[in-house]
């Protein structure tokens, strides 16, 4: 370091990457024969940047630009048209030249080949035009993604306003009996995504409410529909971070501790994947050393891990769950207040007992989960049922059920200790086990369809072949 001089470059911002595709858009066009738009250039950069996690900018838009061009170039019939026409055209002319040079030419041949030379080239020139119109779109930047990371075209291509439109209906058909919770859920995150304030925060809720209401669920289900996957979804178990040191696995550990070349747990994984939804479950259990950093974490949108880089935590969705409240047996104070309404009373309090008012303040939402009804637990059923018709159908064996299903599994089910986690387990024992023999049993045989109904809460599933 006494002889030269430590020059850091750090990686570029959206923005900046963006004047570097301007740059060098010239050079593609040319080389690719496609039109860029200055709006493609840009999704070229914000895409990169969202699905790419391994890589930098610009390195990694221009490559995406590079690729999406190709593969315009190659999809597009007018360019393909265009090349065979002009070796058709090569072809043509170096038949007349040979002719030409021939001591005694058949002029009649000759003559048509002249005529067929004129038609070909009055063609091509009709195409020269047409090939100034071909543009790279959305779709071939989707496409070249969806080529690196597995990640479907159509979600690549979804714009993030369309998937936050559509945020609340969706959340609604997988999430039953909690439809207040989701819609407070939804306002929070398109506030948030619009960036009224100057300060970018992650959107942070903390979901309260009994044992096996959907609170977890709701978490999975988000980190599917906002960011296509479980694998976006980063999940903390808190009873794992109660003594003073788990600090360290969260940011890593400082310059001389055992572990310092490891990456923390939280910010790695956000690291690669800024784009995703952090769960903190049994948010109460965790140390109060823990509860700093992410304090910190929710005021400023980013934190420092112990190598000195800073994390940002702004496009995440950051999501608590606590039991607080769930296990008080006292009564609510108050007139006339419904079973939902002193059950919220009882969590908001519990919250307040163990988070200090500055950590509350700065939580987009508490969300309060209510109690589930018989109605719900049936719903959830039919979620279920329908989950093993996909299965079932490469066997060629289509699956039905009746209401009389639904309503015992949800009267076997029901439980407000232990919420709709008994669900899975009757529907495993009760049907997934009778089917399990009657394709093993009848393995000789054809089978078609698979029905499940109940007799006095007595389930029956029955095939016919």
């Amino acid at each position: 370091e006494r002889r030269f001089q430590p020059v850091t470059v750090n990686e570029p911002t959206i923005d900046d990457t963006v004047e570097v595709l301007q740059g060098i858009k010239k050079y593609y066009e040319d080389y690719h024969r496609v039109k860029i738009s200055d709006y493609l250039l840009r999704m070229c950069a914000v895409l990169s940047e969202r699905y790419i996690n391994d890589r930098f900018l610009p390195d990694k838009a221009i490559d995406l630009l590079d690729e999406s061009c190709a593969c315009a170039s190659i999809g597009s019939p007018e360019l393909a048209e265009y090349d065979r026409l002009k070796k058709h055209l090569e072809s043509l002319k170096e038949n007349e030249k040979q002719m030409e040079d021939n001591e005694q030419p058949d002029f009649k041949a000759l003559a048509e080949l002249k005529a067929n030379i004129i038609r070909v080239s009055g063609k091509l020139d009709e195409y020269e035009k047409l090939i100034e119109n071909v543009c790279v779109r959305e779709d071939d930047l989707a496409k070249v993604i969806e080529l690196w990371t597995g990640i479907p075209a159509s979600k690549v291509a979804e714009s993030e306003f369309r998937k936050i439109a559509n945020l609340e209906t969706a959340l609604k058909k997988r999430i039953i009996g909690q439809d207040e919770a989701v819609e407070l859920v939804a306002k929070a995150i398109k506030r948030t995504r619009v960036q009224l304030s100057k300060r970018r925060r992650p959107a942070s809720f903390i979901f309260v409410g009994p044992t096996g209401v959907g609170k977890t669920e709701l978490v999975k289900v988000l980190s599917e529909e906002m960011f296509d996957g479980t694998d976006t979804l980063i999940r903390l178990d808190m009873t794992e971070f109660m003594e003073k040191h788990a600090v360290s696995r969260i940011i890593g550990s400082p310059p001389g501790y055992v572990g310092y070349d490891e990456a923390g747990q939280l910010t790695e994984k956000v690291r690669r994947k800024p784009y995703s939804v952090v769960l903190f479950d049994e948010i109460e259990k965790a140390h109060p050393d823990v509860m700093n950093i992410l304090l910190q974490i929710l005021d400023e949108g980013r934190v420092n891990d112990a190598q000195g880089r800073s994390i940002s935590f702004e496009n995440t969705i950051i999501a608590m769950t606590s039991n607080a409240g769930s296990s008080d047996k006292s009564n609510g104070v108050g007139f006339n207040k419904t079973e939902d309404e002193i059950s919220k009373d009882k969590a908001i309090k519990g919250l307040r007992e163990f988070l200090r008012p500055e950590f509350i303040s700065r939580i987009d939402e508490i969300v309060v989960f209510k109690n589930l009804t018989k109605q719900d637990y049936g719903k959830i059923a039919a979620l279920m049922l329908d989950e093993m018709k996909e299965p079932l159908s490469e066997r060629n064996i289509s699956l039905t059920y009746d209401q009389k299903a639904l309503d015992a599994v949800a009267e076997k089910s029901y439980s407000k200790k232990f919420g709709a986690r008994d669900i899975r387990r009757i529907i495993r024992s009760e049907i997934e086990d009778k089917i399990a023999e009657i394709i093993i049993d009848n393995s000789e045989k054809v089978v078609n369809n698979i029905s499940v109904s109940a007799d006095n809460n007595d389930i029956t599933v029955k095939f016919s072949e």
